[in-house]
């Protein structure tokens, strides 16, 4: 009985991960975005695609990162607060329309990605099971890859939405990130784009690990 629940198992998971795959492909950076932009950025498109393989969006990942975790801490796997908030992490281009984390609608286009915390106040309580996200700056108006304060990212990303609030990709945690980019299934009907980046911490090498949600949303109104 033990090994058909397991078989069973397997194989609901096996059809699960057909609903979305991602393809990785030699490409430059999109010439939208800025010199300066683009060449902190892999050559490696990472395209999300559907069961009928249409494009849902395409992910380059900067090349490298440096972490403020010292090599200790990096040994219990690098975490996202190890990386300054509004750091540059990478970019994303939707060839249609998309819907971020909070239903919001995101016009066909390149953006940069950086990485934000969800403050920790009323208005977000109980919208995500996780504070780390990367919001969507429009690529046109980030040329600069500098980290800026926080409150100019929401600025720049709310650009995204042309609404109030920043245009968001939810991250779940990822601490043992697999050696090539995969889609995996997540609870709540989440699909993540997981892939790992070069990270150095108190001089040594190693990898953070992200997983991005391109296809999921809140649950909250």
């Amino acid at each position: 009985m033990t090994r058909f629940l397991a078989v069973a198992l397997f194989a609901s998971v096996a059809v699960a991960d057909d609903k979305y795959a991602v393809k990785v492909a030699d490409a430059e950076p999109p010439k939208e975005l800025g010199d300066a932009v683009r060449a902190l950025l892999d050559h490696k498109a990472m395209t999300v695609t559907d069961d009928k393989g249409k494009a849902l969006c395409t992910v380059w990942a900067v090349k490298s990162l440096e972490t403020k975790a010292t090599a200790d801490q990096a040994k219990g796997g690098l975490k996202y607060s190890h990386v300054e908030e509004t750091t540059l992490v990478g970019a994303v281009r939707f060839p249609e329309e998309f819907k971020d984390y909070r239903k919001q609608k995101i016009k066909p286009g390149v953006y940069t990605l950086r990485l934000g915390v969800q403050p920790e106040d009323g208005d977000h309580q109980g919208t995500a099971p996780f504070s780390d996200f990367c919001l969507l700056c429009p690529a046109a108006q980030d040329k600069k890859p500098e980290a800026i304060e926080p409150k100019e990212l929401h600025e720049l990303s709310a650009k995204a939405t042309t609404r109030k609030h920043p245009g968001v990709m939810l991250l779940f945690p990822n601490k043992t990130p697999g050696e090539k980019p995969a889609v995996e299934a997540k609870p709540k009907d989440h699909w993540v784009l997981s892939y790992r980046v070069p990270a150095t911490a108190g001089g040594e090498k190693g990898f953070l690990g992200y997983s991005l949600v391109v296809v999921g949303a809140t649950m909250a109104e």
